[in-house]
């Protein structure tokens, strides 16, 4: 009996302890729910939707009948499931922005640039508390910038530009430590504002610029540390440390001397060793740069394995790409890069990174974070499951090539898509260099991810327009670049047409064929055979001759358009996409037949084939591989 008793006691205690556990998980699990059940981010963004018009169907994935939002295209999530992002740039949206965004309370960044959305900007964003980036910039929200946006003290980032506000700048706001503030191009009114920003942009506001004090061109105040804790430093924390550093600076003068020496040659002997001192590994790893994470160079070097040969994915001339599997699992591909210029300092690089960090497009490598020590230089980006289009363009999946031409037609458009942004809706606007199948990323669902973009800007420290050293893969460097070391958006183009020959033939840009009569140049063996008419001969053998004829003969104009010797004549980016899409090919195309492309230099005989800027081109030789196959 007593036996019994004892055992019905430890039963109801287990219950019990089952129970409370059971009640725990359940409130953990309503955490998110709203008074009628429904998940109160699934009810904000669904919302959001229906208040947002969407000609593309963007948000075609977006369901109210959802319980988890994480899932959904352009959403994404912290580790414990909360909405910590909503990214829609670039997609004709149009309609109103939902005052239901104030409800998604874990909000830290917020892209809603280049659409047509108009009306008020919602008041309810000034609960956003920990939101770190808002770019509303380039759409037609009117009415009074919100006095609550004030609340906001996480904000770093705030770009409200080319929109029709009005009204004056919120004194709130003033308070509020930000790195970059952009309200150009407003109908603003007042007094001009006082604001605490790295970069502060207000031309384009006649009712503020219209007065004579108001120099409305200028950037103020003085640049602001990046230092993380530089930024939250009060002047009482000042005063205390530089008592500390008064009161002890006689006792610590001799020591340190002797401190330093020790480091130094332990410092040495480390060096010796190939072990990297990491000056940063007292960062909190929670502590962001706008929306990047700062990671400590032992972070990656355990994600990494110690940078294991193993889990190389690629090599070029920005570095070496690991594969890296960070402490909560999470697959990312860890860019270490090489010949770094470190002129510009540690400053430099992290203004460089945020530029880099600020363009995001679903056609875009968006970048996690990074790491930047003494020694190193690093960049975090989400893994691509899928590889590079180069890598996959080879590669079979029972039996069938793993890119057939329904995929490389999509590859083709949403690479299209996202130099399209680059070019024309990105700001500060940015010049890849480097366009090409190797650098196009695949994610999970074969989607075209454009890789490396900003990088040769980011290594270079010059004018993005003008280098001495010509960076970029021969075969796929445009002629004009070759002979003057100057690139362009046009550069870019002509890349791009060298990729559509890529998807095209499977082959490689330069000594791309093993048969004879195919080794040497891509470009000039696709010219001869169109003027032939024998399209199906530079056709990828694995397609098996399943292709779209009428497609075909189309993004062959395209590529032949784009690859154009004289950089005047390439279309726009915005143009190959329109033309991609089926419209004004036939034009451009008869409009090229007509002109007879102009020598770059007066001689007796023009160069008609590309191999001859290869020969002729005194930079060559100083051309890089930028990136390699993922």
């Amino acid at each position: 009996m007593k036996i019994e008793k004892d055992y019905m006691g430890r039963s109801n205690f287990m219950l019990c302890k089952l129970g409370l556990l059971v009640l725990a998980l359940a409130e953990a699990s309503s955490a998110t729910l709203s008074p009628t059940g429904v998940n109160y981010e699934v009810e904000a963004l669904a919302a959001i939707k229906s208040d947002l018009i969407d000609p593309h169907n963007v948000l075609e994935n977006w369901d109210s009948n959802s319980v988890d939002p994480c899932s959904w295209r352009m959403v994404t999530c912290t580790p414990d499931g909360y909405v910590s992002a909503l990214g829609l740039p670039s997609q004709s949206l149009s309609g109103i922005l939902s005052p239901a965004i104030g409800n998604l309370s874990n909000l830290q960044s917020v892209l809603l640039q280049n659409n047509a959305i108009s009306g008020r900007i919602p008041a309810s964003i000034g609960n956003l508390v920990k939101l770190q980036t808002l770019d509303l910039s380039n759409n037609n929200f009117n009415g009074d910038i919100p006095d609550s946006l004030g609340n906001l003290k996480n904000l770093n980032y705030l770009r409200l530009n080319n929109n029709s506000l009005t009204g004056p700048f919120p004194k709130s706001l003033s308070a509020v430590g930000l790195t970059l503030v952009d309200l150009s191009f407003n109908n603003l009114s007042g007094s001009l504002p006082k604001i605490s920003a790295r970069t502060f942009k207000i031309v384009g506001n006649p009712l503020i610029c219209g007065v004579k004090a108001a120099n409305c061109s200028a950037v103020f105040p003085e640049p602001l540390s990046f230092t993380p804790d530089a930024l939250k430093e009060s002047d009482s924390g000042t005063k205390r440390r530089h008592m500390t550093i008064i009161l002890g600076a006689s006792f610590s003068a001799v020591f340190g001397v002797i401190i330093i020496i020790g480091l130094l040659v332990w410092l040495r002997y480390r060096h010796n060793q190939q072990i990297f001192f990491d000056v940063n590994d007292q960062y909190d790893p929670e502590v962001r740069l706008g929306h990047l994470r700062r990671y400590t160079f032992k972070e990656l070097r355990a994600a990494t394995d110690h940078f294991n040969s193993k889990n190389i994915l690629g090599r070029g001339g920005f570095g070496i790409v690991y594969k890296g599997s960070l402490n909560d699992g999470t697959l990312v591909a860890v860019k270490r890069l090489k010949d770094y210029n470190t002129a510009g300092g540690e400053i430099q690089f992290q203004t460089e990174v945020e530029m880099i960090s600020l363009a995001v497009h679903r056609n875009l490598l968006r970048l996690c974070g990074f790491c930047s020590t003494e020694n190193e230089r690093l960049l975090v980006y989400p893994f691509m499951p899928n590889g590079s289009v180069a890598s996959r363009l080879r590669d079979h999946i029972h039996g069938r090539p793993a890119l057939d031409w329904a995929r490389r037609k999509r590859i083709a458009l949403g690479t299209a898509r996202g130099l399209v942004y680059l070019h024309e809706q990105c700001d500060p606007r940015i010049i890849h260099r480097d366009v090409k199948a190797a650098n196009i990323l695949l994610d999970e669902d074969f989607e075209a991810v454009v890789g490396d973009f900003g990088l040769a800007k980011l290594l270079d420290h010059r004018e993005s327009h003008v280098t001495t050293a010509v960076r970029g893969t021969v075969g796929h460097i445009a002629p004009e670049y070759l002979s003057t070391g100057q690139s362009s958006d046009k550069t870019d183009v002509f890349g791009f047409g060298i990729l559509l020959l890529e998807l095209i033939t499977g082959q490689k840009a330069l000594d791309f064929g093993r048969v004879a009569n195919q080794k040497g140049v891509m470009l000039d063996w696709v010219k001869k055979l169109h003027q032939e008419g024998k399209l199906n001969l530079m056709v990828d053998k694995d397609l098996k001759g399943k292709i779209d004829r009428v497609e075909l003969e189309e993004m062959v104009q395209v590529a032949l358009l784009c690859t154009q010797f004289n950089p005047l004549y390439r279309p726009k980016m915005s143009e190959v996409l329109k033309m991609l899409e089926g419209d004004g090919l036939a034009e451009k195309w008869e409009a090229s037949q007509k002109v007879e492309t102009p020598r770059f230099r007066s001689c007796e005989h023009p160069r008609q084939r590309y191999s001859d800027f290869i020969e002729e081109s005194s930079l060559v030789v100083e051309a890089m591989e930028l990136s390699g196959p993922r």
